[in-house]
């Protein structure tokens, strides 16, 4: 028999919370007591996503966790995120850490998300039109095809229409582009 466990509410109430309450109670309070030393891998989730969310690199995630493919993950996959070692500094791969590149963690997974997709995170892929690491229209380019160029022009695509990269990549999920 499964007993009821009593606690005290945010006004000083008491309430009664069955298992599935104190289940989801503990999923809510864990997180934020445990250090984020580890990772499960939700679905949707790029390697490249989460190193940006926890301001690391896709190399040193994928050698922590012996990840060969860092395309090849799978949902459920605990990650050791533990990146006491890495200073963050970004790598070609992975987009400049949130604090240098203005944008806040979750749009800088957001924007790194949509950059595997679209290119790998390739400053040089081609498609037709498209160019780049963001596959933006090379008319909006200018004619410079530059990294710095690109992520300015990006910035700029995306604020301009979505808001912000949270908001791209939510069209993103719904429509394969954005």
């Amino acid at each position: 028999m499964i007993q009821a466990k009593t606690i005290l509410n945010n006004k000083g109430k008491t309430m009664k919370l069955g298992l599935t309450g104190i289940m989801a109670l503990t999923s809510l309070v864990l997180p934020i007591i445990v250090k984020a030393d580890s990772y499960t891998v939700q679905s949707g989730d790029t390697l490249s996503a989460i190193a940006a969310a926890h301001n690391t690199t896709v190399t040193d995630l994928a050698e922590k966790n012996g990840i060969s493919d860092a395309n090849s993950i799978t949902v459920g996959q605990t990650l050791s995120i533990d990146n006491s070692e890495n200073s963050g500094a970004a790598e070609e791969e992975t987009a400049a850490p949130a604090e240098e590149s203005g944008l806040n963690t979750e749009d800088a997974a957001a924007k790194e998300e949509i950059a595997q997709h679209e290119s790998g995170g390739d400053y040089t892929a081609q498609n037709g039109q498209y160019y780049g690491r963001y596959q933006l229209s090379v008319s909006y380019l200018n004619g410079d095809l530059s990294a710095e160029n690109q992520e300015r022009v990006a910035d700029n695509y995306v604020n301009e229409r979505y808001g912000s990269w949270t908001a791209a990549l939510a069209f993103w999920h719904a429509n394969g582009w954005y």
